[in-house]
C-alpha cells in the first residue's frame, strides 16, 4: 500500500526529535540541571510539561512504561530539579545535539529553517484539537523558541506527542495495555526484545503473562504474530495514521512531501552517525 504524504512527512522527520532521548547531549544538560539518572531524566525531561507531576499522569499517557519504573522517579526527581529546568535542558540537548550531528552551518541554513517553517504549521494547526489529546496538549502550551533548528525540533516533538496521543486512543479501542503493544511489537520483529522490555521496566514474569494473554486472543503464536495480530497491528496503525492527519491536512499533500524532501537527508545523517542507537543508553547506564 502506498505511504500516504501526511504518514511520510511524519516518519521521515521524526528522527530530529527521536534522538533527543538517545544522544549524550541530553545525560549531560539532564546532570547539569540535577539529574544524574538517565531513567529520571527521560521521565522529568518529557514529563515536565505537567509541572511538578507525580507517577501516575505520567504512566497513563506515556502507556507503554511499568509504573513501577515511573513511581521510581517520580515526584522523587523534583526535589533536585524542577520543570523549567528539565525542559529547558531538553531544548538545550536537542540544538546541541542536532548542531553537533549536521553541523553549524548547516542547522543555520535555509533547508532547516523552510522544514521548520512547514512542521511548524502543521504541528499549530494540531493545537486546533487538544481534546482527548493530554500530553499534546501539555507540550502544546510550552513557548516555541527561536532558532530555525529549535524551532524544527519542537515542531516536530509536538507532533510526534500528537500522532502519540492518538496511538494510545487506537490501543485502548482494540483492548491493548501498554505492555501488550509492546510484546506485540517485539513479535512483528521490528525491535528487541531486551531493550524494549528493559527501557520500559518489565520483567520476564510480567512479559510471559501479558504474550500468553495475547495467545488467548489469538494474536500470537509461539513468539510470532498470527495473521489476525497482523491484521490487529495494520488496524491499530490505519487509526493512528488517521487520527493524526488533520495537522498535515493543512500543509496538504504538496507540502508534506516538502517536508519530507528537506528532512529525509537530515534524519539519515542522524541515524547513521547512531544518534538513534539504543546501545548508548545501555552504554550510559553502565557507567
Amino acid at each position: 500500500m502506498t505511504e500516504s504524504p501526511y504518514r511520510l512527512a511524519w516518519r521521515v522527520t521524526e528522527p530530529i526529535h527521536a534522538m533527543v532521548y538517545f544522544v549524550p547531549e541530553a545525560a549531560e544538560a539532564y546532570a547539569r540541571a540535577g539529574v544524574d539518572d538517565p531513567n529520571a531524566g527521560y521521565f522529568a525531561s518529557r514529563g515536565a510539561a505537567f509541572g511538578a507531576c507525580g507517577p501516575g499522569i505520567v504512566s497513563a499517557t506515556f502507556y507503554n512504561f511499568n509504573p513501577a519504573l515511573v513511581a521510581r522517579v517520580l515526584p522523587a526527581v523534583w526535589a533536585s530539579t524542577t520543570p523549567a529546568a528539565m525542559l529547558a535542558a531538553r531544548l538545550e540537548a536537542a540544538g546541541a545535539a542536532l548542531t553537533r550531528g549536521l553541523g553549524a552551518e548547516f542547522v543555520a541554513g535555509p533547508e532547516v529553517a523552510e522544514a521548520a517553517a512547514l512542521a511548524r504549521v502543521a504541528a499549530e494547526a494540531a493545537a486546533r484539537w487538544p481534546q482527548g489529546r493530554v500530553l499534546f496538549a501539555a507540550h502544546a502550551e510550552l513557548t516555541w523558541p527561536g532558532e530555525p533548528h529549535l524551532v524544527l525540533f519542537h515542531a516536530q516533538m509536538l507532533l510526534r506527542e500528537f500522532r502519540g496521543d492518538g496511538h494510545v486512543a487506537a490501543l485502548l479501542a482494540a483492548e491493548i495495555s501498554g505492555l501488550e503493544a509492546i510484546v506485540l511489537h517485539v513479535a512483528s520483529g521490528q525491535i528487541d526484545e531486551r531493550f524494549l522490555r528493559g527501557s520500559r521496566g518489565w520483567s520476564r514474569d510480567e512479559w510471559a503473562a501479558a504474550a500468553d494473554v495475547l495467545r488467548s486472543r489469538g494474536l500470537l503464536e509461539g513468539d510470532g504474530l498470527t495473521e489476525k495480530g497482523q491484521q490487529l497491528r495494520a488496524t491499530i496503525e490505519e487509526r493512528t495514521d488517521r487520527l493524526a492527519e488533520p495537522a498535515y491536512r493543512v500543509l496538504g499533500e504538496e507540502n508534506c512531501l516538502r517536508l519530507a524532501e528537506l528532512t529525509r537527508a537530515m534524519s539519515r545523517t542522524l541515524v547513521k552517525a547512531g544518534f538513534l542507537d539504543p546501545r548508548q543508553l545501555a552504554s550510559r547506564r553502565a557507567v
